[in-house]
């Protein structure tokens, strides 16, 4: 692993798990998105993982780990998980659920235990970059990581960008 950066729940969650990742700071934009993140790092935007909180019909929360230059489909995430309808939480919402501020949510070291579907070509990818728990900081670790440590569901419901 590389120097240490900065100490964050997730990553904390991440050493305790004795998952091994690689440390990415940049500078942030405000709504600059997985655009400006992966710019900033060298990486293909397809490779940088956004975590999205989002909600079912009874309110529930969800985590989706989606493709940096996708968006998802919410018909078609609510089909294949039995749900009337998913949409994203309000940002004071999803902060309350996951104990990150928005452009800093991690799926890892969540305040609220909470399902996680992973986009199914996620796995395909060598390595991803996902938040590491604060805005400007990304880990980069293997996918398949992802289901030793997370409550995770293979999904197909990604949409073009």
């Amino acid at each position: 692993m590389a120097k240490h950066i900065s100490e964050t729940p997730a990553t904390q969650f991440l050493r305790r798990h004795r998952i091994a990742f690689t440390e990415h700071p940049y500078a942030y934009e405000d709504h600059g998105g997985t655009a400006v993140s992966s710019r900033e790092l060298g990486v293909p935007e397809h490779a940088v993982i956004k975590t999205l909180v989002m909600q079912d019909e009874a309110a529930k929360p969800l985590l989706v780990l989606m493709h940096g230059d996708r968006k998802v489909s919410t018909k078609n995430l609510a089909r294949q998980t039995g749900r009337k309808s998913i949409e994203p939480c309000q940002p004071d919402v999803a902060n309350r659920h996951s104990g990150y501020l928005i452009g800093g949510t991690s799926p890892f070291g969540t305040r609220k235990a909470m399902p996680v579907y992973v986009e199914q070509s996620i796995f395909d990818l060598e390595k991803i970059y996902i938040n590491g728990g604060r805005r400007g900081y990304l880990v980069g670790l293997a996918p398949q990581s992802l289901p030793t440590v997370l409550p995770c569901t293979a999904v197909n419901c990604a949409l073009a960008d």
